[in-house]
């Protein structure tokens, strides 16, 4: 007896090792998807000419942009002396941390939550040195946050850009689309209650608070690219409606600017900050995504995202609020222990396939997988690559924190965040 090797089969075994893969390792992600692209190539299942189209050019060119400007909105120290003040003005040191993890959201919706956790981490460890307290608590606050408000926008975190790529939505369809309330706003009322629980948990902390010493800024520039550099993604929508390149061009162009500032900076002060952003630029990451593109692509061309949706469909008797309700608990559950962008790229197909058949807005499904698959990494402290390096630090510092003991602050606080925006899209697209 011969295992049929359709297409279908083909593919869906290769996928599913990768993931596996994916899923029981953090490392050599990147390698293990293009190899699963190198046997799909093999079984003659794509081509050279399918990679090159199945890439989201602009994305990729979005990721990079954002990735490098960041970098040097962290080495220009202007969001560590924004905690500091924020910590200088606060009456309690609960106070301060809530003010911290607040700060935290801000950057986070521009800036990658890996970079935004190592922002802020300093000055969150320094509170705890001077109380002489733990702070795990405080760490795993951080990191929750930022995973929270890189949902809100474009630029926030990679599964965003993503969500714009299939959707072609633009910067400004975060936040207003087709006249309704974006899903900046729903993210927005999850954050107000998982504030709440992170209040609930820092209020003990009655202390007065110190003042904390900071580097005085050293350049407003990367600053203001930042600032220039949303307001051109925001007016971007009238020359490019379809988000086919001109996000990307935006970001890249504003990186390359902030670079070569750096290094004039660099040759005033024989220093080599910006060679050692480029040495150190998430190479990697760039690979998986756009590895993840051409995959995902693979799936759709042999039917699989469709057979999938119809079997969604018939779970839910055809009902569109259990089927968005579906969709966004169990991408809470599932991105609460596995990598949340492999999972989004292939459902995102799926979830507007099943829009198309209920004959429902494809944004109720969309936005609600972006929230579920976003959120639910918050749960555990290997959900999210933000969670992990905070884990990282606390060891560094001698702390070594349990699975639970995340837990504990991550489940409420996800819950808390999930319901809001879920109840905030049903209510606008359901």
């Amino acid at each position: 007896m011969t295992l049929p090797l359709d297409p279908k089969t083909i593919v869906l075994v290769i996928f599913c090792l990768v993931y596996l893969f994916l899923v029981i390792s953090r490392h050599y992600r990147a390698l293990a998807l293009w190899i699963g692209i190198g046997l799909l190539i093999l079984f003659g299942q794509i081509t050279p000419g399918h990679i090159l189209g199945d890439i989201n050019w602009n994305v990729i060119g979005i990721f990079a942009g954002t990735l490098v400007l960041a970098e040097l909105f962290i080495l220009s120290n202007v969001p560590a002396r924004l905690a500091a003040l924020l910590v200088s003005r606060s009456a309690t040191v609960g106070a301060a941390v809530l003010w911290i993890c607040v700060l935290t959201s801000v950057i986070s919706a521009f800036v990658e939550n890996v970079a935004t956790v190592l922002i802020v981490a300093p000055i969150a460890l320094e509170i705890s040195r001077r109380l002489k307290v733990s702070p795990v608590s405080f760490l795993i606050a951080l990191a929750i946050s930022s995973n929270l408000q890189g949902t809100a926008t474009l630029i926030g975190d990679p599964p965003s850009m993503i969500l714009a790529a299939y959707q072609k939505m633009s910067f400004n369809d975060f936040f207003v689309l087709q006249g309704k309330p974006g899903i900046f706003f729903a993210v927005q009322l999850g954050a107000i209650l998982s504030f709440v629980v992170l209040y609930r948990i820092f209020r003990k902390y009655r202390q007065p608070v110190e003042s904390i010493e900071t580097e005085p800024v050293r350049t407003w520039t990367p600053t203001v690219l930042l600032g220039l550099m949303i307001l051109c993604l925001a007016g971007a929508s009238s020359l490019d409606p379809n988000f086919t390149f001109l996000g990307g061009v935006i970001c890249v162009f504003f990186a390359l600017l902030g670079l070569a500032h750096q290094y004039r900076r660099d040759r005033s002060r024989r220093d080599d900050s910006c060679r050692r952003i480029l040495r150190t630029y998430d190479v990697e990451t760039t690979f998986f995504l756009a590895g993840i593109f051409v995959m995902v692509g693979a799936l759709v061309r042999v039917g699989l995202i469709q057979d999938l949706a119809v079997f969604i469909q018939s779970l839910t008797g055809g009902s569109a609020f259990w089927a968005y309700t579906m969709i966004v608990w169990a991408s809470v559950l599932f991105s609460a222990f596995v990598d949340n962008v492999p999972y989004l790229t292939a459902m995102i197909p799926v979830a507007a396939m099943l829009s198309r058949g209920l004959g429902i807005p494809p944004q109720l499904m969309v936005f609600g997988l972006l929230i579920g698959s976003c959120l639910g990494g918050n749960i555990t402290p290997i959900g999210a690559s933000a969670n992990i390096v905070s884990v990282g630090i606390l060891r560094r510092q001698g702390y070594h924190i349990s699975f639970w003991e995340f837990v504990e602050i991550g489940l409420p606080f996800t819950l808390a965040a999930t319901l809001g925006s879920y109840l905030f899209v049903y209510w606008i697209w359901g």
